[in-house]
Order: structure tokens, then C-alpha cells, then sequence
């Protein structure tokens, strides 16, 4: 079913990436450039690698203090991974709960994050994104995003504590920022499209000073997605006074270098993540000398669907509607088999089980059509409900059962089941009776195939509290290298509940931004 990587894929990828995972680190100086060997085509105070939340939030800090900012995009497109997620973003103790009579704690977040991440995350990294969650979200609100007037409740917390874009889409927050950030080009800053970071300059003390890029650098989707054999773009070398910001994302759509993390991945399974989200900037880093971290923990969603392609809108729709409001059963008996508001690899781990022992067996969520998207904007719903062959529209469980291939009788004591677990505020799976409703028997339903997706790279560079990449070499900041965001590692540890990403990637691009300038 999986096939082996051949030695030309391993020679291709580079021996230096590889090895700097199983050892920790290489020579520094491995394949960067020394500062007096080149001469600058250009000159800025920051220079960002990567325009999703992490490198605006970092973006838009370092402006604040007069820096003059570059921010690198090797994509036509703005925002990776950024501008296609649901859009969730957990704080503890926000506005919302206040106004909902809510109660949260710092204590209740972390502990929910350890239990998700399996006890193995790096405290310190955690306590600073749960303690300047509220900077986070006040820094957005001032940059013109906006929040829907309640709290979300996602899989893995004890309560709802995740605030909403309006329009249910992390593009919610990309363009207010893009437009904020692209307004200061009168400041001296810029985003620069199809601009991909090739490697470092260094200076002979090791200091980061500079990047080289390939201007009009044109993207190619291959088996490894960062080609050696893409020569594309116009070669540039760029200084950057005060540091550069590493925030390029996760590898999720990188075939080869999340096969040597993970050998059970299949090179041809669909991932959430868009095209680009590649390992190339990573491994530059480990070439320097950064300390990997976790970086072979890979999560899976488990609320994504067989019958979209990437990311789409089943995960919105099931997360925050049919999850919360109805149930997921084992089509082949017609039963329960998890909590659906559990973490994700919880989840994911559940329906794996499923789909190994029978392959095509994909499990289904379902909820009544009055409670099943009552949360979400029409144009999510809407969009969701277009092609005609993501949500299955059925008018009774008979119907669910005939179309899906579940036994009727099962399915209709599932559902009854669940109805009393419901009444009695105590469900057999462990659900929160805050998210606990009834489904009404009588219908009609909205109903989801299920089938996990790799969606985020919990391991990455190990970075401090100020955002600074530690060195294997000295156990110290390198100087002048910031990272941010799906990049670094450990704040999640072994799986990241939903909605921290976000959280995660504004708190700690907004540090680098305010330490580089």
C-alpha cells in the first residue's frame, strides 16, 4: 500500500535536513552564505519568511516601532494556511465568556493543551501564548478584525473559549491585516509575492544577517514540493539590520519529508494544507544549527471529508455543527464509537481504526437540519452545500441508513441512546454536557462522510519565549533568526487542540515583531 522512498528521493531531499533531525545539529556554516562574500542587492531592518498570521502579526509589531519591513511570500497567494481555516481562535478569559457567564481559567487552558498534547509540550512556550492570548486579541481587533458575539466549544476543551471570525474563515483575519500592512508602504515596508527564501547570510560571528531569494519564483507541485530541479525566479541577496522572521508554516503537504517523520503516510493521501506548505525553510534552518523539536509528530483532522479536496468547508461544518449538535457512527454497525468533541487525535485515532480495518468504511456525522449549522454563516453553509456531494441531505434515518449502508434498526437505537444520555446530562462517550442537545428522531438530517487529513506539524524549531531559534550548537538564541507560528515546536506537544494554532501564531509573531524592533 505505501511505497518505499528510493535513494534518489533521500539524495534529492539533502542529507544535511536529514541529518540535522537525527543529530541535532551541522555545522553551521553547512551551505548559508558568508556576509563578506556577497554584496546586498538590498537593505531592511526586518525581513519576514512566510504572510500568514505569524508573519503579519510579526510585521505589523516591528512597524509599530518605525522598522522598515519585508515581508516574503513564495506563493502567488497570500496567506497559506492562514486564509483557509475555520477561523477559531482560543483565549482564556476573552470578552465573550465574560459576557456569556462563561467560566474560564489560564489553569483549565493549559491543562486541557497537556491533556490534547499528551503531557510532552514545552510549558514555557504555552503559559506565554495562554497569558498574552488577550494581547493577541486586542492587537487583532485594533487591526480591523471582527468577532462573532459568542463562543465556540471545539474538541479537547472544557469550555467554549474560541472566538469566531464573522465570516468563519481565518481570511477574517489575513485581509484586515494585509490591508493595515500594505497601507505602511509610504513607511518604507512591502509584501513581495512569488518571493521564495533560498538560504542565510551569515556574518563570521553567525549571525543572521541577510536571506537569499529568487524574485518571480514559480511554484511546482511535486513528490517534494521545495524541487531541487525548480530553478524558476530571478536570484537576489537581501540584508536585514535587525534579524529575519522564520514564519513559513508546517510541511503537511511535503510527500517526502513527512514520510521520513512518518512512514505510514501514503504519498498519495489528501492533506487541509495548501500547496506550499513545504519543509524547505525548516530544514534551512536545522542547517544552521536550530534545534528540531517533535518534529515527527504529524496530526491528523479528524473532521475533514473524503469528498472535498484539501481543507474545504467539512471541517467547519462538522466542528461546529454537526459534531457539537449531533453524532459520528461506524457505518458498519450503525453505532457510536468516540466522543465527538474530543481532541483530535483522539478522534482521529478512533477513525483510523475504522477505515483500517475496513478500507472505504468512512464513518458519517449527522445532526436535524435545524440544529446542524445553526451557528455558522450562511456563506459557509452555503458554500458547503454547492457541489451537491459533500453534505448528504436525508429526510429520515431509514433514508441515512439506505444511502450510507448502515443497519436502520442500530442506528435508530443509536440515536435513542444517545437522546436519554442527553436527557440525563451524562453521555456514554464523555461528551460535555455543555454541548450535549437532542437530535430530533423524526429529522430531517445533514449528514458528513468522515476520513482524516494531515493538517498540522506539531514539531518544528525550538524557539524561547522571545521567539529567538535556540542553536544545537550552543543552546542560545542565534542571533538575529526569530520563528513563529506551525514553524516552531513544542507549544502543542504531541496534538494541538483546535483553535490554539491561531492564538499560537499571532501571540508569538507579535513577540518577534516587538523584540526585532
Amino acid at each position: 500500500m505505501q511505497e518505499q522512498m528510493s535513494r534518489r528521493d533521500l539524495l534529492k531531499l539533502g542529507m544535511a535536513g536529514a541529518g540535522a533531525l537525527a543529530l541535532g545539529a551541522v555545522n553551521a556554516q553547512a551551505s548559508a552564505l558568508n556576509a563578506k562574500d556577497v554584496k546586498f542587492d538590498e537593505e531592511w531592518d526586518v525581513i519576514i519568511i512566510g504572510s500568514g498570521f505569524a508573519g503579519l502579526a510579526a510585521g505589523l509589531k516591528a512597524t509599530q516601532k518605525g522598522s522598515k519591513v519585508l515581508i516574503l511570500e513564495k506563493m502567488g497567494r497570500i496567506g497559506g494556511n492562514s486564509v483557509i481555516n475555520g477561523g477559531g481562535m482560543a483565549v482564556a478569559n476573552n470578552p465573550v465568556q465574560a459576557k456569556t457567564n462563561i467560566k474560564d481559567s489560564k489553569e483549565l487552558f493549559i491543562a486541557d493543551c497537556l491533556k490534547a498534547g499528551l503531557g510532552i509540550n514545552h510549558t514555557e512556550l504555552l503559559e506565554t501564548l495562554v497569558d498574552r492570548g488577550m494581547d493577541a486579541y486586542n492587537f487583532l481587533v485594533e487591526n480591523g478584525v471582527q468577532f462573532k458575539e459568542h463562543c465556540a466549544h471545539f474538541g479537547g476543551h472544557t469550555v467554549a473559549r474560541s472566538l469566531l471570525t464573522t465570516n468563519d474563515s481565518g481570511s477574517g483575519y489575513i485581509q484586515p491585516m494585509l490591508e493595515k500592512f500594505e497601507a505602511l508602504k509610504d513607511k518604507g515596508c512591502e509584501l513581495r509575492r512569488r518571493a521564495k527564501f533560498d538560504d542565510f547570510v551569515l556574518d563570521e560571528s553567525g549571525r543572521v544577517v541577510g536571506v537569499t531569494i529568487r524574485e518571480e519564483y514559480r511554484f511546482d507541485d511535486k513528490l517534494y514540493s521545495d524541487d531541487l530541479e525548480n530553478t524558476s525566479g530571478t536570484k537576489k541577496t537581501l540584508k536585514a539590520n535587525k534579524g529575519v522572521v522564520l514564519a513559513a508554516g508546517g510541511f503537511c503537504r511535503d510527500k517526502i519529508f513527512r514520510k521520513l517523520q512518518d512512514p505510514r503516510i501514503p504519498d498519495d493521501v489528501d492533506s487541509t494544507n495548501h500547496p506550499g506548505a513545504t519543509a524547505g525553510a525548516l530544514l534551512k534552518a536545522f542547517e544552521i544549527g536550530a534545534y528540531p523539536v517533535q518534529v515527527d509528530w504529524i496530526q491528523f483532522g479528524p473532521w475533514a471529508s473524503p469528498d472535498e479536496k484539501g481543507f474545504g468547508t467539512a471541517p467547519i461544518l462538522t466542528q461546529q455543527g454537526t459534531f457539537k449538535y449531533g453524532i459520528a457512527v461506524d457505518i458498519r454497525t450503525g453505532k457510536r464509537f468516540m466522543n465527538e468533541l474530543a481532541d483530535r487525535k483522539t478522534r482521529a485515532d478512533a477513525e483510523f481504526k475504522i477505515l483500517r480495518e475496513k478500507s472505504g468504511a468512512y464513518p458519517i456525522t449527522f445532526a436535524d437540519t435545524k440544529m446542524a449549522f445553526k451557528d455558522l454563516s450562511e456563506e459557509i453553509i452555503q458554500k458547503g452545500m454547492a457541489s451537491g456531494k459533500l453534505v448528504g441531505e436525508c429526510a429520515t434515518l431509514d433514508d441515512i441508513a439506505k444511502k450510507y449502508g448502515v443497519p436502520a434498526d442500530a442506528l435508530k437505537e443509536t440515536v435513542k441512546k444517545y437522546n436519554e444520555g442527553v436527557k440525563a446530562k451524562k453521555d456514554e462517550f464523555g461528551k460535555q454536557e455543555s454541548a450535549l442537545s437532542e437530535i430530533n428522531e423524526a429529522g430531517p438530517f445533514y449528514v458528513i462522510r468522515l476520513s482524516p487529513k494531515p493538517h498540522h506539524t506539531m514539531g518544528g524549531l525550538k524557539i524561547n519565549t522571545k521567539a529567538e531559534v535556540i542553536s544545537s550548537k550552543t543552546n542560545k538564541p542565534i542571533p538575529g533568526l526569530y520563528a513563529a507560528g506551525e514553524i516552531t515546536g513544542g507549544t502543542h506537544g504531541a496534538s494541538r487542540l483546535g483553535t490554539v494554532a491561531i492564538t499560537d501564531c499571532i501571540v508569538f509573531g507579535m513577540i518577534a515583531g516587538e523584540n526585532l524592533a
